[in-house]
């Protein structure tokens, strides 16, 4: 059985928060955290690089669990900016709805907002996966290089502007892609993926049903007759 520790905000201040996260928390044996009256702090649970069990009880602000490797965190709330900025590894997930740019630069691991995110979801993304249970706002995925955005819901307008090798998929309605981007056929592997993702974070939905948009690739080179199309 995990051993369960809290930590209350409302009593201790976040760096020292984060700094038992980092320095305190015991490795010999599986570890739950609770962290208390959270009350819209930022930067909570950042830079975690141990396989514990976050959770924190109530909304939060800017850069929750930042850089996070190996840790499982739960938000049992909404946050703020750039939630799981830089995730390397683990999971991070939103119980509520996020702010702008969730999920920006990651690299691996998994996102998952299960409300709406906010524009520039998944921006700079490098890897690992994002899941999204209702919608996201405009320049969702902007340049995007490699991993996975799964939208559920609409997604807004220039989604996927500028993007390189990552996927998206759409349940719902486009407003309208960005420069490069483009819809594509879903084939059975597109599906078998999307499929499995959805399972792994509990949501039933057709697969079959996604639209799938990929980069046209012809902004990968300078062309000097490309006009205004950069």
């Amino acid at each position: 059985m995990d051993r369960l520790i809290q930590l209350d905000l409302g009593r201790i201040t976040v760096r020292e928060l984060n700094n038992y996260l980092h320095h305190e928390l015991p490795t010999n044996l599986p570890v739950h955290v609770e962290i208390l009256n959270p009350n819209g702090m930022h930067s909570l649970a950042v830079g975690l690089n141990v396989p514990a069990e976050i959770d924190i009880r109530g909304h939060a602000g800017y850069f929750i669990a930042g850089m996070n490797q190996k840790a499982n965190v739960t938000v049992h709330g909404n946050v703020g900016w750039s939630v799981a900025e830089n995730i390397m590894s683990g999971t991070v997930r939103v119980k509520g709805c996020a702010s702008e740019c969730a999920g920006a630069s990651g690299h691996g691991g998994l996102l998952f907002i299960e409300n709406d995110a906010s524009s520039r979801c998944g921006i700079s993304l490098k890897g690992g996966e994002i899941i999204v249970g209702g919608s996201v706002g405009h320049m969702s995925a902007f340049m995007a290089q490699a991993g996975t955005l799964v939208v559920c819901g609409d997604a807004g307008a220039n989604l996927g502007d500028s993007l390189y090798e990552a996927t998206i998929y759409v349940g719902g309605k486009i407003h309208s892609l960005g420069a490069d981007a483009q819809e594509e056929p879903m084939t059975a592997a597109d599906i078998a993926h999307v499929a499995g993702l959805l399972e792994r974070v509990g949501i039933r939905r057709d697969a079959a049903a996604f639209k799938r948009v990929a980069s046209k690739r012809s902004l990968y080179h300078w062309h000097a007759d490309a006009g205004q199309e950069y």
